[in-house]
């Protein structure tokens, strides 16, 4: 054995080498880099993609009647190291991993088994009807399944089926649609959306040249004085009207907050992809107006649930909420910042502005059997009170679609450093998983009343007498008479905590999946995996059909009755969740891709 005299130098380097690297590491963790992540030179946005384009497609010849005097210049220059959103996971035994794979092997069997369907009975449909076995075209003709499932069809090695949609795809024709009123921002984050998520994946130009056409197509919907969109666009109506001079097209006074406010994710990424500047113009134009008008409504940091988009006012109203119609306005806040590789901090701000309010005001405590710590999003009505000062009152419901709500907030958190975002996403997760867990089927409503507790943040010990008189109160009843609270409870099927399900449908959503999803990949929380088995079993079970899966009528029945209704986002969102959350957790990595509304994966700008 050598005298430790003789070694002594060498373990003196050894050790300062060692010190060395963990400065380094503990450096480069706290600013958010992953693990031994050198500095790279700055690379520059990438160049324009070139695509063999149709000039004489219809929307490209129409004339414009109000072009734009000064274009918005695209987010370019340096952007920002965005901190590290993933967590770091613990490496898995391989009998974990076998089961994990099992879990994801089954969701990828149900969509295989619903893509089929859709193949062999409304092939270029936008949906099946997955009872009758029909189809149906209620967003334009134009495919929206097909669509819709281009990137999920990638995500899962489905590679021939793959190819033999994006070949369907190119054979769409957006010159002409099946129905006369065409929804501009479900086209928008469904179609778009899909086309661009599936070309960042595949890298196939046939993909970008459909965006570039969905892109022109929507951009017509902005040709008014005051360049707004028209929400709600007659579309045949509008191409006769432009090639021939008829009336002008003017914004609606009464648009829906979600419907203007989402534009900026997928039109800021088709902008970059193309080098063509003016759809991020377009959505950079509602952007300016609601940051202008943010600090100036009825509830500073919120913006009213429906907008003057002909006068541009976003400031009257008394409703707000991060729920339906309004939803993916704040959603797109952190996205887009995180899309543009913090190149267009404005999103930061907003985004801070809008959940310092929304978590003051929106956000509930509801008392429960169980007096577990979650947290219930609701909407807001701003009224005078009696001194004419503005007050706000919470209505105590609850949804299924505000359940992004707790992904968001991880998302924000981590972007931005805000560890108390985190634990109020944990806890608005938590309250979905919970109201899962609490209806016989295990599936969530649509929609539902709950009991406010005195704070969000203190003791709510249960109180049955005070459920049942709020029971008796949600149905119009005599509060006093606890014989008749009894008689509703049972008659509506009410587990105690909810006081009413305004709504018994379950139509497939993938909110509640969407966000458990988020959250570990944010934290690395091994039960949220269990947690996503128990929702995933209980909706498969329940909504299986022989062709797919079936929208259900009323989740408090058992068996619950069917709905011959299977929307896009089944197969382009809930399944596509459901697999990436048992799949190994570096495919699709939220530190490289950021998911827009319709959970089409959009790839980030390199800092």
């Amino acid at each position: 054995m050598r005298s430790f005299r003789n070694v002594r130098k060498p373990y003196v380097y050894v050790l300062a080498i060692l010190f060395t690297g963990f400065l380094f590491i503990t450096i480069s963790n706290q600013n958010g880099r992953s693990f031994l992540s050198f500095p790279q030179p700055t690379p520059r946005p990438p160049d324009p993609v070139t695509t063999d384009d149709d000039p004489d497609f219809l929307w490209r010849k129409l004339p414009i009647r109000y072009p734009v005097e000064s274009m918005a210049s695209l987010p370019s220059g340096k952007g920002s190291w965005l901190p590290k959103i993933q967590a770091s996971f613990r490496r898995e035994t391989s009998a974990e991993k076998q089961i994990r794979h099992s879990k994801r092997d089954a969701v990828k069997q149900t969509f295989v088994r619903c893509w089929e369907s859709y193949k062999k009975h409304a092939w270029m449909s936008d949906e099946i009807t997955p009872i009758s076995g029909g189809a149906r075209n209620p967003f334009g003709g134009w495919a929206a399944t097909l669509v819709d499932s281009l990137d999920t069809l990638w995500i899962m090695g489905l590679r021939e089926d793959f190819e033999l949609a994006v070949a369907a795809a190119t054979n769409i024709s957006f010159e002409t649609a099946t129905i006369e009123e065409v929804n501009v921002f479900e086209t928008n984050i469904r179609y778009l959306g899909g086309f661009l998520s599936a070309y960042d994946l595949s890298g196939d130009k046939r993909l970008l040249r459909k965006a570039k056409e969905v892109g022109d197509m929507l951009y017509a919907a902005f040709d008014t004085p005051n360049r707004m969109p028209i929400t709600r666009w007659h579309l045949r109506e509008a191409a006769k009207s432009q090639a021939q001079g008829g009336p002008t097209q003017v914004a609606h006074d009464g648009v829906l907050l979600a419907e203007m406010g989402s534009f900026s994710m997928e039109f800021t990424r088709l902008s970059i992809l193309t080098g063509d500047p003016k759809w991020f113009d377009a959505a950079q134009r509602i952007t300016d107006i609601l940051e202008a008008q943010q600090s100036s409504t009825n509830l500073p940091g919120m913006w009213p649930l429906v907008v003057n988009a002909k006068d541009k006012v976003f400031n009257r109203g008394d409703a707000f909420t991060l729920g339906a119609m309004a939803d993916s306005t704040y959603e797109y806040l952190p996205k887009t910042y995180a899309l543009s590789g913090g190149r267009l901090p404005v999103y930061r701000t907003m985004y801070q502005k809008a959940m310092d309010a929304a978590i003051t005001h929106n956000m509930f405590q509801p008392m429960i059997p169980d007096e577990k710590d979650i947290l219930i999003s609701a909407m807001v009505h701003v009224g005078a009170s009696e001194d004419r000062k503005p007050q706000a009152q919470i209505d105590p419901e609850g949804q299924h679609l505000v359940c992004f709500a707790g992904g968001m907030l991880a998302l924000g958190s981590k972007l931005f450093n805000l560890p108390s975002h985190l634990e109020t996403a944990r806890k608005l997760v938590d309250g979905c998983i919970w109201t899962y867990q609490a209806l016989p089927l295990g599936v969530m409503p649509e929609t539902f009343h709950m009991i406010p507790c005195p704070s969000t943040d203190g003791p709510c010990p249960w109180n049955e007498t005070l459920w049942k008189k709020e029971v008796l109160h949600r149905h119009g009843a005599d509060p006093k008479d606890t014989t008749q609270a009894d008689k509703i409870i049972a008659q509506k099927r009410l587990p105690k905590g909810l006081t009413k399900i305004g709504d018994t449908r379950y139509i497939l959503r993938p909110e509640a999946i969407e966000s458990v999803f988020v959250l570990h990949r944010a934290t690395g929380r091994k039960d949220l995996l269990d947690t996503a088995w128990k929702m995933w079993q209980a909706v498969e079970t329940n909504t299986r059909t022989t062709l797919a899966n079936a929208a259900l009528a009323d989740i408090t029945t058992s068996p619950p009755p069917k709905m011959d209704s299977m929307e896009s986002f089944w197969m382009g969102e809930t399944l596509k969740y459901f697999y990436l959350i048992f799949d190994e957790t570096d495919h699709i990595s939220v530190d490289e891709y950021v998911f827009n509304t319709e959970a089409h994966p959009l790839r980030i700008m390199p800092p």
